[in-house]
């Protein structure tokens, strides 16, 4: 069993939707690498465009500052939630990440809107019955957020964690995963997001990551070997 979920990861290739310089992979690109998983990005800000030719098969799509209900404004949100729709029958595997999560969920018929900002370390709790990789999490976590809008789950969508705010944090549906939490993040893409808010948040967040980064990668990797196999 385990040589053939190896020759899965092995096998491999991984398109990553990117919608802001700011917020790349981070440390799934470490794990791309020690894996020899090839990755790519689509540049979604420079190219404003989705590919027509996807040759990959997983699909990440990352995290941005706009809003899943921007169609007027960046017309590749559009692309992006057919491409979603889509994938399942091109028999890809498909990873959300805040932005990408709402896009999955937006994909899917359910209403993304604006709902409480959430932005640091804040915990989140598994689902009694979570399935999959969620199963295998501690039944408290702690996790980075950074958003200020929230979804609902489409119909048939699993609920794998939730929070006190904000309800909806992880969800599977299909052959996708959809996290509104940022488990990928460096402590130098933290520092980068930081150097904008107010002093008293930087402070929090500089005396927060150094207890909780760690255990947010150990998860990341659950989450990146799930994805690939």
């Amino acid at each position: 069993m385990r040589d053939r979920a190896e020759h899965r990861i092995m096998t491999s290739r991984v398109l990553a939707f990117c919608h802001y310089p700011t917020e790349p992979l981070g440390y799934f690109e470490d794990l791309f690498r020690e894996w020899d998983v090839p990755y790519e990005y689509v540049r979604l800000y420079e190219t404003n465009e989705v590919p027509k030719k996807i040759d990959a098969t997983h699909l990440v799509f990352l995290g941005g500052p706009m809003s899943v209900n921007d169609e007027s404004e960046f017309p590749w949100l559009k692309e992006e939630k057919q491409l979603i729709r889509c994938s399942r029958k091109a028999g890809q595997k498909v990873l959300g990440i805040c932005l990408g999560a709402q896009l999955i969920a937006s994909a899917h018929g359910a209403k993304v809107y604006r709902f409480v900002n959430e932005t640091g370390w804040h915990v989140v709790r598994r689902e009694p019955y979570a399935a999959g990789i969620f199963s295998h999490f501690p039944e408290e976590f702690q996790v980075f957020q950074f958003h200020s809008e929230t979804f609902g789950l489409p119909y048939g969508g699993r609920l794998l964690a939730s929070g006190a705010a904000v309800r909806n944090q992880a969800f599977s549906f299909q052959n996708a995963l959809g996290l509104q939490f940022h488990l990928e993040l460096t402590g130098a893409i933290i520092r980068d997001w930081s150097t904008e808010l107010r002093r008293h948040q930087q402070e929090k967040i500089a005396r927060d990551t150094p207890r909780f980064l760690d255990a947010s990668n150990r998860l990341c990797r659950l989450v990146a070997e799930d994805f690939l196999r």
